[in-house]
């Protein structure tokens, strides 16, 4: 039996969040930071993160963006075969973003990539769409900064690179980054599917939730090393050293051709706004 959703639902519950996740860290992220003060012995480090504390608190308070870059509007769309959409779904989620940023004064940062004419909507936002079984409906939402985003890549190691090669790509590109993505991170990383698709695995990854353990056992092993690895490199909150470069390592992956091994890494900044949405 089929379920019916309308879009004006989706609409609505979009607009809705889009406007909540640029007012307010999600309580996770804000708990990390939290944890990472206690540890935290760098005076200009713990300055840092107590800043991002207080940003936050000003910012939920006075209903101000928690960044002046109010990112890109990224949607995953995890939908049941047996729902039905009443309405178009793709229109519904382009106005509930255009509502949000134009309602919370939130700033447009979508442009044409040559001519940097800017859209004046934040249209349009990237959307990815995920069919499954049964009834259900999932929208995961994030507006991603351009910052965070700049210093993210990706690369087709060869199979013999294995676990090792796969944890110094992730680690070099952390240290590349430097400060510039305004650490503490999360770092979402892909592994496996192909060149089209493991993009998508590392920013799907930033999604989870910080302290939910990989289900596969061999990837929270590898997500406990990274995070170490990367946490010795000094780079530290704003860039001013100390003991907490990145909050978190995410790692999402799926099966891939046997003669590759795509790997992807999608830097996100301590100003981590998503948000999950259950229908």
């Amino acid at each position: 039996m089929k379920r019916n959703v309308k879009a004006e639902l989706i609409e609505n519950r979009i607009r809705d969040g889009f406007k909540k996740i640029n007012f307010v860290l999600p309580s996770d992220v804000k708990k990390a930071i939290e944890e990472a003060l206690k540890k935290e012995t760098v005076f200009l480090a713990r300055f840092t993160l107590e800043n991002i504390l207080k940003n936050n608190q000003i910012a939920g308070k006075n209903r101000l963006p928690l960044c002046q870059d109010c990112g890109l509007a990224v949607v995953y769309v995890e939908i049941g075969e047996d729902v039905n959409i009443r309405g178009s779904m793709a229109d519904a989620i382009r106005r509930g973003v255009k509502e949000a940023y134009a309602a919370a004064f939130l700033r447009k940062s979508v442009c044409c990539p040559l001519t940097r004419e800017n859209t004046r909507t934040n249209l349009p936002p990237v959307i990815h769409y995920n069919l499954i079984k049964g009834d259900s409906l999932k929208i995961y939402i994030m507006s991603k900064g351009g910052g965070s985003d700049n210093k993210s890549r990706l690369k087709m190691l060869t199979p013999s690179d294995g676990i090792e090669g796969i944890m110094d790509f992730v680690c070099e590109t952390v240290k590349k980054a430097g400060s510039s993505a305004c650490p503490p991170y999360i770092v979402g990383v892909g592994i496996g599917g192909s060149f089209d698709t493991v993009s998508s695995l590392a920013k799907r990854a930033l999604f989870r939730k910080i302290g939910s353990g990989n289900r596969d056992k061999t990837l929270k092993k590898m997500e406990k090393e990274i995070l170490k690895r990367i946490n010795r490199l000094n780079i530290g909150a704003g860039g001013f050293g100390g003991v907490t470069t990145a909050l978190a390592v995410h790692i999402d992956s799926e099966p891939c051709h046997i003669a590759s091994l795509p790997v992807a890494v999608n830097i996100n900044c301590h100003s981590a706004r998503s948000l999950s949405l259950k229908f």
